[in-house]
C-alpha cells in the first residue's frame, strides 16, 4: 500500500510540474519567420504579430537579427513614440539573435536604433501580465522589439537554455524516474 501511495504522490508532482512549466514559460520568436527587420508594411507588422500573443512574466522574447545590421533597445513610451533612445532602459543589444526573459508586468517598448529603422516600423510594443494571473491585454497598435541586457525595466537576457518543450520533457522524464525509483522502495 505504501508503494502505491508513493507512486500516486510522485505522479501528482510530475503532472503539476509539467503543467507549471507549460503555462509559465513561452518562447516568442519576435515577428515569427520575418524576424527582427524593417518590415515592408511598417509598424503594423509587429503590431499584428503581437496582437495574437499573450505575454507573461517568465516568457522569453527571441529577437532574430543579423549582428551589425540591427539592434534592440528597451525604451520608455515617449522614446518609443519619438523613435529615439533618450529614455533607454539598459543598453542596446547589438548581437543577434538575442533572448530576453520578461521579468516584470506592464507595457514594454523596443526599438531598433540603426538609422531610420524605428521610423520605418522596426519597433515593438507589448503588454506583459503576471505568470499566474489572467492573460494580458492585447498589445497597443504600435510595436518595437529587440534584445537588451540586464535592465531594471524588466528584461534580463537568459543563459542559453533549452526550449520549453525540452524543459517539459526533461521534467516529465525526471518525474517518471522518481516514480520508478519509488516503486522499488
Amino acid at each position: 500500500m505504501d508503494k502505491m501511495l508513493y507512486m500516486i504522490l510522485f505522479g501528482v508532482l510530475a503532472l503539476s510540474s509539467i503543467v507549471q512549466d507549460a503555462a509559465a514559460q513561452t518562447e516568442h520568436m519576435v515577428g515569427d519567420n520575418m524576424g527582427w527587420i524593417i518590415p515592408n508594411n511598417g509598424a503594423a507588422a509587429y503590431t499584428n504579430w503581437a496582437a495574437g500573443k499573450t505575454f507573461r512574466v517568465g516568457d522569453t522574447l527571441v529577437f532574430n537579427f543579423p549582428t551589425g545590421r540591427h539592434d534592440v533597445l528597451q525604451v520608455e513610451k515617449t522614446s518609443f513614440d519619438g523613435c529615439n533612445s533618450n529614455n533607454a532602459i539598459g543598453t542596446a543589444i547589438m548581437t543577434g539573435p538575442a533572448n530576453m526573459i520578461l521579468n516584470s508586468t506592464g507595457d514594454h517598448y523596443y526599438i531598433c536604433t540603426f538609422g531610420t529603422h524605428c521610423q520605418n516600423g522596426q519597433k515593438l510594443e507589448i503588454t506583459v501580465s503576471s505568470s499566474t494571473g489572467t492573460p494580458g491585454a492585447n498589445p497597443p497598435t504600435t510595436s518595437a522589439n529587440g534584445p537588451s541586457g540586464s535592465v531594471p525595466g524588466g528584461i534580463t537576457p537568459p543563459p542559453p537554455s533549452p526550449s520549453s518543450t525540452t524543459t517539459i520533457m526533461a521534467s516529465f522524464v525526471l518525474s517518471l524516474s522518481a516514480i520508478a525509483l519509488a516503486s522499488f522502495l
